[in-house]
């Protein structure tokens, strides 16, 4: 059991004048639109808003000199009120202003802010029917327990629910009392599964985030090995080079816009060495694709409907207004490819075809890992494994 520090908390009703905002924040009123479909309505209710925060303290305190106290926390956002309006949508649906979530967090945030938009797309019926919108906000770096005192006091004021990681563990007691004494609803994330893995193990963490001082990294063998798939990804994109497929981990096939450079990227930053071949009507495919190992390559597929949209936005981003005539982004041309591109799938019974419509650049990843390593590994179970 780890000893906490006895911590003053501030009265919630008295406030120095320099820690308060200039004015009590407004509800805003979120517009959506019936043209919006489900999904994208959805992530877009679900996206927060981050709130600047002053910078940590620099420096160490000098001995016999009194420091000056931390920067005070300003909140830019107005999303968020403890009074929730409504407004009625062009649909019919009635919408409220949000309620906030804050995240807190000792390092870069991306634990936190990961972990409560998954929780998040368990509630997108509710989010986009019922209007029960969130707005979200990060407080990154978050080391000192002033700061943290701040934020949460906020949190307090504004009706908010407040989740957090922090490593050290009395920063994580610190958070959780104050959130006690205010009546706030919390969630430590990160605090639970370090103690179970712990007692997993018989070993006590470090209490560190990362990027402290304290924390070593040093540079291993499976660092240089992401360097060098990165490397070799890049050189391999968009069908360059097609002697090496070869030498490819993972190769992606399909036609242009189904997201073959960015999940080749996504991979690479993985570790995997990835190549990807774009199909296209009237021009041959390399010979070399189909000398690699099959269970190397997978191919992609999109919803024709979203690859003509995806094409069209393209086109308008290139410069290409609706005077310019192309068959890039026509309905038929599209149609067409992707039945060109499904044939040779078809051809190729070894290589599987992920449809990606809808699909998150990770999901789609996830996807191919997955497959990947069931081959490999010849698993009856899928699992995607890996050593520390």
């Amino acid at each position: 059991m780890i000893a906490c520090p006895v911590l003053s908390l501030p009265n919630l009703n008295s406030t120095a004048s320099t820690s308060e905002p200039n004015s009590e924040p407004q509800a805003r009123k979120l517009k959506s639109s019936s043209q919006l479909n489900r999904w994208s309505r959805a992530r877009a209710i679900r996206s927060g808003r981050k709130l600047d925060r002053s910078g940590n303290q620099s420096g160490q305190a000098v001995a016999g000199v009194k420091s000056p106290p931390p920067p005070p926390v300003h909140f830019q956002s107005t999303e968020s009120s403890v009074s929730l309006e409504t407004e009625k949508t062009s649909d019919g649906v009635e919408k409220t202003a949000g309620k906030s979530i804050y995240m807190i967090s000792d390092g870069t945030g991306w634990t936190v802010e990961h972990s409560v938009n998954a929780a998040l797309g368990q509630f997108e019926h509710c989010l986009v029917d019922r209007g029960c919108a969130v707005n979200t906000h990060l407080f990154s770096g978050i080391d000192d327990v002033e700061q943290l005192m701040g934020i949460i006091k906020q949190a307090a004021k504004e009706g908010a629910m407040v989740t957090y990681t922090l490593a050290d563990p009395s920063m994580a007691e610190s958070a959780e009392q104050a959130c006690k004494i205010w009546g706030i609803p919390s969630t430590d994330i990160l605090g639970p599964i370090t103690e179970a893995i712990a007692s997993h193990l018989g070993v006590s963490p470090s209490g560190l985030p990362r990027g402290a001082p304290g924390r070593n990294f040093p540079l291993s063998d499976e660092y240089f090995k992401r360097i060098e798939a990165i490397e070799f990804t890049i050189k391999q994109d968009d069908g360059a080079l097609p002697k090496n497929l070869i030498k490819a981990d993972i190769v992606l096939a399909g036609v242009s816009r189904t997201g073959k450079t960015p999940l080749s990227i996504y991979l690479a930053q993985k570790g995997y060495k990835v190549a990807n071949v774009p199909i296209v009507m009237g021009v041959e495919l390399p010979k070399t694709l189909f000398q690699v190992d099959p269970e190397k390559v997978f191919g992609l597929t999109v919803n024709s409907v979203v690859l003509q949209a995806i094409r069209r936005a393209r086109a308008k981003s290139l410069g290409f207004g609706a005077e310019v005539r192309s068959n890039y982004s026509e309905m038929d041309y599209v149609r067409e490819e992707l039945e060109f591109a499904g044939r040779i799938f078809a051809q190729n019974p070894a290589w599987p075809v992920i449809e990606v419509t809808g699909k998150a650049i990770e999901e789609t990843a996830a996807v191919v890992l997955r497959l990947y390593h069931d081959r490999k590994n010849r698993c009856s179970m899928p699992r995607i494994s890996k050593r520390y």
